[in-house]
């Protein structure tokens, strides 16, 4: 049962929350100044604290400094008949869920508590899910209490048991690889090898000497007989990366090897049985590839028996402010700084921002802005341009006479792609996958749009 504290002066006040709040199931505590909040929370411990501003002997911020200070899980709600807007963004800065102004209707704090204590339930179970997986195998980047990353934790939490192949697909930067990590990690298969391959960086070759091994002598370069990722990762799991990028004579070999649960090594004749769970990712539509006959169906369906979806950032809103802060804390310690916050103005900033590529590219803007802030909040300036003249999410070009939809889209892309070149300093691979898209369909997109965009990928 979830305890509740109600501290305020007016003793009807008090009575009327109690009976409110013990109809709806919680135990309920009064005081009726900060000195008897202080000793009831001295006794034990409350899931919630409603707190009037104004007290006989001080007021309520400062018990919800305190509280926040001494426990922050606690959630804090402040009521005032006196407060302003202003009292109210001072408030939500020190960590109040919400400010309300008396008199207010019942159902309306009926409501309020009931969201906090859902948010506050939520960021629990996010905590718990983190302690139960992520020391074992790193879910640092996969924060979140939003619906999207709620299901994903219970999806991966459902199928690690198993040994069935899984496909998760995402765009680039959504964290594919930390989600078959969350799997390999709850799975039985947990104390063995977790290997990964990006099989769009490797060309045919080298990808099939990469995971099937080669013999001595097979090519030039074969000075001695070496090992395949798929033994590697006997009674472990693979992790294959980007692998609609892989060609239609790869994708014959990994079909045989999923179904055989056999390899053969380049240049060898000894078939070798491996036990292996595969995991696959693309930020590429595989239906698509298969209709247009550039990925063969049958192995398609060989790698999508489990499904899963690492949903993009800007359709997890709500994630932003928590990431952030993660982010933030963390390279802050690292980098020897005392930077603790994002300002509410940067943090605005952040939250209107697309994110086109997703976690990885937060923390990318959070590590510039750490290393370049000189005071204790991140300021907007110090965050890249790209973001500060970002248009807000859904924001359209004015349709009507003269409008060609065309030209728009065409000065759409040639836009991206100079933000994702300016976002990646100019590194190429880091711009394809900013703009999740292959190397190949980077060079044709910095081709169509012209000389000064083909300086940055000549670099």
């Amino acid at each position: 049962m979830k305890r509740i504290l109600i501290v305020d002066d007016e003793q009807s006040m008090r009575e009327v929350l109690a009976i409110l709040l013990k109809k709806e199931g919680f135990e309920v505590l009064t005081a009726g100044s900060r000195a008897e909040a202080a000793a009831a929370l001295a006794t034990c411990a409350v899931d919630m604290i409603l707190t009037d501003v104004r007290l006989p002997d001080g007021d309520g911020i400062e018990i919800l400094r305190h509280v926040k200070s001494a426990s922050p899980e606690t959630v804090v709600i402040v009521m005032t008949g006196y407060g302003t807007s202003a009292d109210a963004v001072a408030a939500r800065k020190l960590g109040a869920f919400a400010y309300l102004f008396k008199p207010f209707d019942v159902d309306e704090v009926r409501i309020v508590i009931r969201d906090a204590l859902a948010t506050r339930d939520l960021r629990d179970e996010n905590v718990r899910l983190k302690r139960e997986v992520g020391g074992r195998f790193g879910l640092e980047q996969l924060v979140g209490v939003s619906t999207a990353m709620t299901s994903l934790f219970e999806m991966v939490r459902a199928i690690a048991p198993a040994s069935s192949t899984v496909l998760v697909t995402g765009e680039s930067g959504t964290g594919k690889e930390l989600v078959a990590r969350a799997i390999h990690g709850l799975s039985p298969r947990s104390g063995r090898p977790f290997v990964s391959v990006n099989c769009g960086a490797l060309p045919d070759t080298l990808l099939e000497s990469e995971l099937f091994g080669h013999m001595k002598g097979s090519f030039t370069d074969a000075h001695q007989t070496k090992k395949g990722l798929f033994e590697a990762a006997h009674v472990g799991t693979l992790f294959l990366d980007e692998v609609g990028e892989t060609s239609p004579a790869m994708q014959v070999k990994l079909l045989r090897a999923l179904q055989d649960h056999r390899i053969r090594r380049v240049g060898g004749n000894d078939e070798i049985e491996v036990d292996v769970r595969v995991i696959a990712a693309t930020n590429a539509s595989l239906e698509t590839l298969v209709r247009e006959k550039r990925f063969r169906e049958d192995l398609f369906y060989r790698l999508q028996v489990i499904p899963v979806h690492a949903p993009p950032l800007r359709e997890r809103r709500e994630d932003i402010p928590i990431l952030a802060d993660y982010f933030l804390q963390r390279l802050s310690r690292a980098m020897g700084k005392r930077v603790v916050k994002v300002s509410d103005a940067a943090m605005d900033i952040l939250e209107r921002y697309s994110w086109p590529g997703n976690v990885r590219e937060l923390e990318n803007v959070i590590e510039r802005a750490v290393a370049l802030e000189t005071t204790e909040a991140v300021l907007p300036e110090r965050l890249p341009e790209a973001l500060r003249s970002a248009e807000a999410p859904g924001a359209v070009a004015a349709l009507g006479p003269g409008f060609a939809l065309d030209v728009h889209l065409r000065d759409v892309e040639a836009r991206l792609l100079r933000q994702a070149f300016a976002q990646a300093g100019d590194d190429r691979g880091r711009a394809a996958e900013l703009l999740g898209v292959s190397p190949r369909q980077l060079r044709y997109l910095l081709h169509k749009h012209g000389s000064p965009l083909d300086k940055n990928w000549q670099g």
